[in-house]
C-alpha cells in the first residue's frame, strides 16, 4: 500500500500540469530617437492580444487596468498597448531615470495578476472600427504632445489637412518647409508613431509646397 502510494505521487508530479513553470518576464525599453519623450517596452510574452490601443487620458484608461496605473504614474502622457509591446510617452519635465523601473514594474504586475490589460469592452469596440473623427484625434495628439514639441526647436510643425479613406494629407510649416530633412521626419518620425497608434491609416502624403521654404537649416 505505501509502494502504491509512493508511485501515484510520483505519477502526480509528472503530469503536464506539474511540471508548468512560468518563465520569467523580460521587458526591454528603448527610448526613440525621434522624441525621446517616447520609450518603447518590448514585453518577452503577449500584454494584449491585438490593438493598438491608445490611450491619452486616466478617463479613457478607464477600459484599461494596466493604462490606467501607467496614468497613475507621474509624468505619463499617453499609453498604447500592442500585442507585446507597451509604448509611454511622457511630458518633458520628467525623467526616465526613475519612471522606466516603475513603468516595467507595472507591467510585470498586471501580467501576473492575470488580469487582462484591456478590459474585453473595449477590445469588442476596438473590433468594430474607429470613426475618422477619432482616428483624426489620436493623430492630433500625436503631433501635439510628441512630434510639435520636438521640432519646434528650429521653428518646425506639421498640421492635418485631410484625412479620408487611410489617407492622411499633412502640410510642415516652418523650419520643416523647404528643409531636407523634412522626408525623414515623416518617414523615420511621424509615420511610425502613427502608424502603430492608427493602422486604418495607410498612407501619409506631404502636401507642402517646399520649394517656397526658406531651407534654414539644410540644404539639398
Amino acid at each position: 500500500m505505501k509502494r502504491q502510494q509512493i508511485a501515484l505521487k510520483m505519477s502526480d508530479a509528472n503530469t503536464p500540469h506539474a511540471m508548468q513553470v512560468q518563465a520569467p518576464i523580460s521587458i526591454k525599453a528603448e527610448t526613440a530617437i525621434a522624441d525621446p519623450d517616447t520609450c518603447k517596452f518590448t514585453v518577452s510574452t503577449i500584454v494584449q492580444a491585438g490593438g493598438p490601443f491608445f490611450f491619452t487620458d486616466t478617463a479613457q484608461a478607464a477600459s484599461a487596468p494596466l493604462a490606467a496605473t501607467l496614468f497613475a504614474l507621474p509624468g505619463v502622457a499617453s499609453v498604447l498597448i500592442a500585442d507585446n509591446i507597451v509604448t509611454v510617452s511622457k511630458s518633458a519635465n520628467t525623467e526616465w531615470q526613475t519612471l522606466k523601473g516603475a513603468i516595467g514594474a507595472a507591467i510585470r504586475a498586471q501580467l501576473l495578476s492575470g488580469a487582462p490589460a484591456v478590459l474585453a469592452t473595449a477590445v469588442a469596440a476596438q473590433a468594430q472600427g474607429r470613426s475618422t473623427e477619432i482616428v483624426r484625434e489620436i493623430v492630433q495628439d500625436i503631433l501635439d504632445r510628441e512630434v510639435n514639441r520636438s521640432i519646434a526647436s528650429h521653428g518646425g510643425a506639421i498640421s492635418i489637412v485631410d484625412l479620408r479613406e487611410g489617407q492622411l494629407y499633412v502640410r510642415m510649416s516652418g523650419g520643416c518647409q523647404g528643409c531636407a530633412s523634412s522626408e525623414a521626419t515623416l518617414k523615420q518620425g511621424f509615420e511610425v508613431m502613427v502608424k502603430r497608434a492608427a493602422p486604418e491609416i495607410t498612407e501619409i502624403i506631404d502636401v507642402t509646397d517646399h520649394q517656397s521654404g526658406q531651407k534654414p537649416y539644410y540644404s539639398r
